[in-house]
């Protein structure tokens, strides 16, 4: 089978495409999937570009979808012939997060889905929706999930709730669709009217170039009659914190899900202990919260936003893609 390798100290251009043979039949409580599609993510992007260390040869990407070929003994959830997707935290199954690291996360501490054949546990997938493209599914497992759990699992979205996104990133439009989706209004930021444009059509109530608005965060009050947002999808990090904390209401919530800006900076916790909003940081969800969101996309038709796909053999290209900050939504490998 053909994969993905990266070689220390990591780099794109310590990306070497492989032969490996196949990895045989599944033993028990085991699937052996074939993957057709992952997906890129920030994560993925530090683990590649040597900046999260990883082992010699780890085969990256933690987003994988494909089509279960084989089941080990035991196995009653899956069959042969049922598309799947995968886990990011295969041993979170549901419950509180029991986990702070990434040591069982495919792509980072264990080998991840840049391969054609895996064999796993049944808890490192579970189905992928119904009539989504392998592309589509492979979208979920990262992106989608996160913006899931800061929405609906840690903030309680509501209808007539109103929700702040940064940017257009995956987990940023996804909040976009899942925040309309359930009935809230949204307000949405990017550097590019272009991009603002397209933000506009997917259901965004109000734009801010935060380039040419670089308060954005008083802009998001005036929008808001000075009350501010009840929610902030909180991707950019030290950078974009302050001004996010101007835009939240009393007691709003903060999802703090990215580092685009830096592991590290100045909080404004005066203003923070002020506005006594909740910053809440996460990282991904449990393998019950990706059932329960899968659930709620297929009884609402939402279709994940792929801007572009690469092969395999292109993982350097698509990566250099998502590093040039001119995507809106999801970069894919499909193969």
């Amino acid at each position: 089978m053909k994969l993905a390798t990266l070689c220390k100290p990591g780099g794109l251009d310590q990306l070497q495409i492989t032969n490996a043979p196949e990895p045989g039949k599944p033993g028990p409580g085991e699937v052996l999937v074939r993957i057709h599609a992952n997906s890129l993510n920030f994560h993925d992007y530090a683990v590649v570009a040597g900046a999260i260390p990883t082992e010699d040869g780890r085969i990256p990407m933690a987003d994988g979808a494909g089509v279960v070929e084989a089941v080990g003994a035991g196995v009653s959830e899956f069959k042969t012939g049922d598309h799947v997707v995968s886990t990011f935290f295969p041993k979170w199954e549901n419950g509180p997060a029991p986990i702070d690291n990434f040591t069982t996360t495919p792509g980072d501490g264990i080998d991840g889905y840049a391969r054609e054949q895996v064999i796993a546990p049944v808890q490192g997938f579970t189905h992928a929706p119904r009539g989504f493209s392998h592309a589509e599914a492979s979208t979920l497992t990262t992106a989608g999930l996160t913006a899931w759990r800061a929405l609906v699992v840690n903030g309680g979205l509501k209808a007539g709730d109103t929700v702040l996104t940064l940017g257009t990133g995956g987990v940023s439009i996804f909040a976009l669709q899942f925040a309309k989706m359930m009935g809230a209004r949204v307000i949405s930021t990017s550097s590019s009217d272009e991009k603002l444009e397209r933000l506009t059509a997917m259901g965004a109530d109000h734009t801010i170039n935060y380039k040419t608005t670089p308060a954005w965060g008083q802009r998001v009050l005036e929008l808001t009659g000075g009350q501010g947002v009840d929610h902030v999808i909180e991707v950019g990090g030290p950078g974009t914190l302050p001004e996010s904390i101007d835009a939240v209401r009393i007691g709003g919530h903060i999802a703090l899900i990215g580092i685009l800006t830096g592991q590290a900076g100045d909080v404004p916790t005066a203003k923070l202990m002020a506005k006594q909003a909740r910053l809440q940081g996460l990282i991904v969800g449990s393998r019950a919260h990706q059932q329960e969101m899968i659930s709620a996309i297929e009884a609402n038709d939402l279709q994940p936003v792929i801007d572009r796909s690469f092969t395999l053999e292109e993982i350097a290209d698509a990566f250099r893609y998502e590093e040039s900050g001119r995507h809106f939504g999801k970069i894919c490998l499909e193969f």
